[in-house]
């Protein structure tokens, strides 16, 4: 089944923080969730579950853990038993969780910077000392992680170390390598990992995922790995996700340190879960390949067409990440105020992001190539108008 990726979708007229947070006539590429439609799979499973007419409380579909770990197995070669599954309300949720469950006030959570804004939240939301490196940005546009700096960031009370692969906002999907530096650091110094991994089904061509805890039984020992469909098959106002806990021990705690404060899934959203899982694949292949080709037409375009901007190609997520730093007549803390007032396009500012976020924007491309182009050509105004 072929699906219509290129139609524009009135968002203005629903419930849209992305859409309805500014103002008519902003176009709005910030929040990262996708202007495409979800699969009808999983359109025709909630219709199916209201149209049942009572909402009372609900369980777990039994089809679902079976069908994540067979998944797991067939994706990334990764054996994970039944009972290794926790099932959450959102992947916030889960890092937060993670975090609570292994520290004591005054511990030490490691970061990589620029990250995930909600990431540098967790500190203070459990009394936690932030121990960040900041990512290496390589003469391409490209980051790296420099391993030297990464265990030096640890601190003698270093316990959790927050994982985001593939990568938001830089857009990296960690190689084999990589992966394997980082854990034997955390495992050598005594931290828990807690790998966000929710982006991991949005890799592009020459690019794979690896999850952290699939390289050897005394990794996953010391991990947690949070998935959601909520990304991927663009249903993230559905809250569900789900953690992989496979040490008996480490998953109690887990449990423990959310018990009767997070809340269930929802019967909608284990209905539309299972339903993506089960059933998305078709739509997943074609948004794939249309978010890759919206990668490579925005590359070309920023790197070509907007002065004083430039950007690397993500390997992974639907999110850019745009230099400003160069622009003429623009200080680099101003980017995303510049192209929201004088652009009417909306972007996240990147010194949201951390350390090495300054003068950076982000861009979100997971959208119909209509509105893409119709926003990037609002940008390359506002930044001729400057010369």
């Amino acid at each position: 089944m072929s699906h219509d990726l290129d139609s524009v979708i009135d968002r203005r007229s629903s419930d849209s923080v992305k859409w309805c947070y500014y103002g008519e006539g902003v176009l709005p590429l910030w929040v990262a969730d996708m202007d495409l439609p979800a699969p009808e799979p999983v359109i025709r499973a909630l219709k199916q579950r209201v149209e049942h007419g009572i909402f009372g409380y609900g369980i777990e579909p039994p089809e679902l853990r079976p069908l994540l770990v067979e998944r797991l197995q067939r994706l990334y070669g990764w054996e994970v038993a039944p009972e290794a599954l926790v099932f959450l309300p959102g992947v916030l949720v889960g890092f937060n969780l993670s975090s609570r469950c292994v520290t004591c006030p005054g511990d030490g959570l490691l970061l990589q910077t620029p990250v995930y804004h909600p990431f540098l939240r967790v500190p203070g939301n459990h009394h936690l000392v932030l121990n960040s490196m900041e990512l290496t940005r390589c003469a391409t546009g490209q980051y790296e992680i420099d391993l030297d700096h990464f265990e030096a960031a640890i601190a003698g009370r270093t316990r959790v170390f927050i994982l985001c692969n593939p990568h938001n906002p830089v857009g990296r999907a960690f190689r084999r390598d990589e992966l394997e530096g980082m854990a034997e650091v955390c495992l050598r110094h005594g931290v828990t990992i807690c790998s966000d991994e929710i982006h991991c089904d949005l890799v592009f061509s020459g690019h794979s995922h690896l999850p952290i805890a699939s390289l050897a039984p005394e990794i996953a020992a010391h991990t947690i790995t949070l998935m959601a469909p909520s990304k991927t098959y663009n249903i993230a106002g559905l809250h569900a996700a789900v953690a992989f806990i496979p040490d008996p021990g480490l998953r109690k705690q887990f449990q423990a340190a959310g018990a009767d404060l997070v809340p269930h899934v929802d019967i909608l959203g284990y209905t539309a879960m299972l339903a993506a899982y089960r059933d998305g694949g078709p739509w997943l292949n074609q948004v794939r390949s249309y978010l890759e080709a919206n990668r490579d037409f925005l590359h070309e375009y920023v790197n070509g067409h907007l002065p004083g901007v430039t950007m690397a190609r993500p390997e992974g997520t639907y999110l850019a990440w745009l230099d400003c730093r160069e622009m003429a007549g623009v200080p680099p803390q101003d980017a995303q105020r510049f192209f929201l007032e004088k652009a009417r396009v909306a972007l996240n500012d990147g010194a949201a992001f951390g350390r090495g976020g300054e003068g950076f924007v982000r861009l979100n491309f997971g959208c119909p190539r209509s509105t893409l182009f119709e926003a990037l050509e609002r940008m390359k105004a506002a930044l001729d108008e400057r010369m």
